[in-house]
């Protein structure tokens, strides 16, 4: 016990080093040529740029074909959905449609679409432009998937049970009744439809930019084209992408600013940094130590997050040792997740043992308890399952930050530390942003992982049937649990809110035996701001478009 709390305090020490050093040699910025870090590299930084200080490059720019809170952000801004969210809050918005209905029988939905809408090219947004992006998501055979360049969409998949074709897909059919009406047939009721459309992965993009663009679409050197509040100038992989107000925006007075450009910084040390200097304007995903440096500088403004989010640690079933549930609850019985939490949150988080967060309590199994904190037994249950002297085990951590692991490394490390106690032996890997997302899905995927996930829409299906259901588990060597599957579908029939209650509390318990997705953490993101900054509204679902932000 002593040596693994020596071992945290040398990681967090490491961190509270970077920080220091990092504002130690920070002085306020100059003015600087075009390809310097700080200054965008078509215009000079000013009141009308907006500089945002973002985790890391985005995974793509491809709506529909993202996971990735760094690759949503940007998106917000130059696409549109069909229907958006009051800002700051869980409640549907008109977006691109203006109306939704729903028929008696709940399988069709129609949506009413905006008149007089354009694409950044130029060219119309209609029915046809919206069944056509829905339907490359969707269809595997659609030319417009490019799916032979590796294109997957499985976000669609994720929220939508799979793919046309699919025995668990839940769109039957599209239907473009006219310019401004699009149906969509289910297979199946499913109330939260309009909230799951709305979710910041499904952009509406041009489909005459996707045709030109080919499978390059979407990626740094080629473009992005959507109906939003900025349109795509320039990608630096590495260092920034820039975008310039769209002045045929259809919300009257909107965008507020000329620019904006998004600045790579991984870490929050430099983020924080660069805020102070006034290089960057706002930031996203500071580590919660960061906290009393924050508020103690009059120019800068703390911004918080509403929790909405979970962060896990991913067991692989198809590595031999992992197959075995009583070893994957040895390890949650191992790691000790609430003196991690404690020290590397700094009040900002909580830890339990529900996958969902805390603000969906009444869809939770109140008799669930949390996993002992037991390493004796915890050994012992490896010893009984054929592992006396453990084994080895790689543990992948995430390259950049995210709202639900600030410090990805250090935690990793922490982890690896509890695991050794019983004799697992751990080896920390990493890799580029984009290929982690891409490759724990290859088969066999990684041994074991770090992920999470920030809620789209706010329901228990976004969360559960997202990475329990089918289509949801290829980077759990396609584990399922057939019982688990069928109860998120019942649950997405039923309206009665007891009755799906009772559904997700049983899918708690079952969880908690499969121990696959083990919950660590749900954070309360920590943001900031210069004051000189308004408007900025951060939404529980992890980012917001930038349109009503004003800098003085």
């Amino acid at each position: 016990m002593l040596s693994r709390i020596k071992h945290w305090q040398a990681a967090l020490l490491g961190v509270f080093t970077a920080v220091a050093i990092t504002l130690t040699n920070c002085t306020p910025s100059q003015p600087t040529d075009t390809a310097s870090p700080g200054a965008s590299p078509t215009a000079t930084t000013g009141a009308a740029t907006l500089v945002f200080g973002s985790g890391g490059d985005p995974a793509n720019l491809e709506s529909g074909n993202i996971t990735d809170g760094n690759s949503i952000y940007v998106q917000q801004q130059i696409y549109d959905r069909l229907i958006d969210f009051e800002p700051g809050t869980t409640n549907l918005a008109p977006g691109l449609a203006t109306e939704w209905e729903n028929s008696d029988d709940g399988l069709t939905w129609t949506f009413t679409l905006r008149n007089d809408v354009t694409f950044h090219d130029g060219t119309p947004f209609n029915a046809e432009a919206v069944r056509a992006n829905i339907n490359r998501w969707w269809d595997p055979a659609d030319p417009l998937g490019f799916r032979d360049a590796g294109k997957t969409f499985e976000i669609w998949s994720d929220l939508f049970g799979g793919y046309k074709g699919d025995e668990n897909s839940l769109l039957s059919a599209i239907n473009v009744v006219n310019d401004t009406t699009i149906e969509f047939v289910l297979s199946q009721p499913f109330a939260a439809f309009p909230a799951a459309i709305a979710s910041g992965y499904f952009g509406i993009a041009s489909p005459t930019a996707i045709e030109q663009a080919g499978a390059d679409y979407g990626i740094a050197g080629s473009t992005a084209v959507g109906t939003g509040p900025f349109k795509f100038v320039e990608w630096r992989t590495g260092d920034r992408i820039v975008l310039e107000r769209n002045p045929d925006y259809w919300r009257d007075g909107l965008p507020k600013v000329d620019q904006v450009v998004f600045r790579f910084i991984r870490e929050p040390a430099s983020r924080l940094a660069e805020l102070r200097s006034g290089s960057i304007d706002f930031t996203v995903d500071l580590a919660p130590d960061q906290l009393n440096e924050l508020v103690s500088d009059s120019n800068l403004e703390e911004v918080r997050r509403p929790s909405f989010n979970v962060g896990y640690l991913g067991l692989n079933p198809s590595y031999e040792p992992l197959s075995k549930p009583e070893v994957r609850r040895a390890i949650a019985m191992a790691i000790n997740r609430s003196e991690i939490v404690e020290a590397f949150w700094s009040g900002l988080a909580t830890t339990d043992s529900h996958f969902t967060p805390p603000s969906m309590k009444e869809f939770q199994a109140e008799s669930l308890g949390d996993y002992e904190y037991n390493p004796d037994r915890a050994k012992q249950m490896l010893a009984d399952a054929g592992y006396p002297n453990g084994f080895d085990l790689e543990l992948w951590y995430m390259p950049v930050s995210r709202p639900y692991y600030p410090t990805p490394k250090p935690i990793a490390e922490a982890f690896a530390a509890d695991l050794s106690t019983i004799g697992i032996n751990v080896t920390l890997n990493t890799k580029d942003w984009a290929a982690y997302l891409e490759d724990r899905n290859k088969p066999p995927g990684f041994q074991s992982f770090m992920l999470g996930w920030t809620g789209d829409y706010g329901d228990p299906d976004n969360f559960l049937y997202a990475h329990f259901g089918p289509g949801a588990t290829s980077d759990l060597g396609n584990w399922t649990n057939e019982r688990v599957v069928q109860l998120l579908n019942e649950a997405r029939e039923v309206s009665e809110e007891g009755d799906r209650a009772a559904l997700y509390a049983e899918v708690d318990e079952l969880l908690f035996e499969e121990a696959v997705r083990i919950p660590i953490v749900h954070s309360e993101p920590l943001l900031a701001q210069r004051s000189n900054l308004s408007g900025w509204k951060p939404s529980p679902f992890g980012s917001e478009p930038f349109d009503e932000i004003e800098k003085s």
